[in-house]
């Protein structure tokens, strides 16, 4: 009996040739993987990061973000996609960076895809629920409701992330932050409708879940420090001289004050 081309001299049966794809394949990454860390770590070793970049991977991070940003926004302003526009908005936002810098921003803290997806979907159900209630509000007969500013304090530490949870509560309706203590974290908070007092604990429940869950996506406690670019809150995070409060009184401590919550 003739078995074909395909059998062997020796009586045992080839190697698939899909088999031989998946190796080749498997070999094939494993040696770009393997080139790929060696090329990481040789420009970890020989190029350095130019300081106005930033001091660290996270910060340069944003500052290239920054740059990408403002390279498309000059395009946008130009409304036609060319290299000529791509380039020139390229050298003016580095331009723009250089010569005009803007405060550093201290970046804490990792990035976790999926809580920060979890906001995005929550901050679309409650932008919906909200315009509705706002809507109802105005439309339906009666009294208008009453509105109220609610002070409230947050555990958030970094700025930018304090920024990020302030921006979520004025893009939904019927929320709006009016003053920022950064020293204390307490926010004041104008709300739309606190006639009752379930009106008042759903705006508390609100305010606890936007907090944690930006805790839980930007600044968890075993991957957050302090960054030494706080500026405004270097005494609040004891980032520079922790030991000033205690050398000038003893009997008082550099932390930050109890009084929140709730009020």
């Amino acid at each position: 009996m003739n078995d074909g081309p395909e059998q062997q001299q020796d009586g045992r049966s080839p190697v698939p040739v899909r088999s031989r794809i998946i190796t080749a394949r498997r070999v094939s990454l494993l040696f770009l993987f393997w080139h790929s860390v060696t090329v990481f770590v040789w420009m970890r070793e020989h190029i350095h990061i130019p300081r106005w970049l930033g001091s660290d991977s996270r910060e340069v991070a944003v500052r290239l973000w920054t740059l990408a940003w403002l390279t498309f926004v000059w395009v946008l302003l130009w409304g036609t996609v060319s290299w000529a526009n791509i380039l020139g908005g390229l050298v003016l936002a580095i331009a723009i960076v250089t010569l005009l810098p803007l405060p550093r921003v201290p970046v804490e803290g990792r990035v976790h895809p999926i809580a920060v997806l979890v906001i995005l979907v929550r901050l679309v159900i409650d932008f919906f629920v909200s315009s509705a209630q706002v809507a109802w509000a105005a439309i339906r007969p009666g009294k208008p409701p009453l509105g109220a500013v609610i002070r409230v304090r947050v555990a958030i530490k970094s700025d930018m992330v304090l920024t990020l949870a302030v921006d979520y509560l004025n893009l939904v309706p019927g929320t709006m932050v009016l003053d920022i203590d950064h020293r204390r974290r307490i926010l004041y908070i104008h709300v739309f409708d606190v006639r009752t007092e379930k009106k008042v604990q759903a705006f508390y429940d609100q305010v606890a879940f936007v907090e944690r869950s930006f805790i839980r996506a930007f600044e968890r406690d075993s991957e957050w420090h302090p960054s030494p670019y706080h500026g405004l809150d270097d005494e609040y995070h004891r980032v520079h001289d922790i030991g000033r409060a205690e050398t000038d009184n003893p009997d008082v401590a550099d932390v930050p004050p109890t009084d929140g919550g709730r009020r």
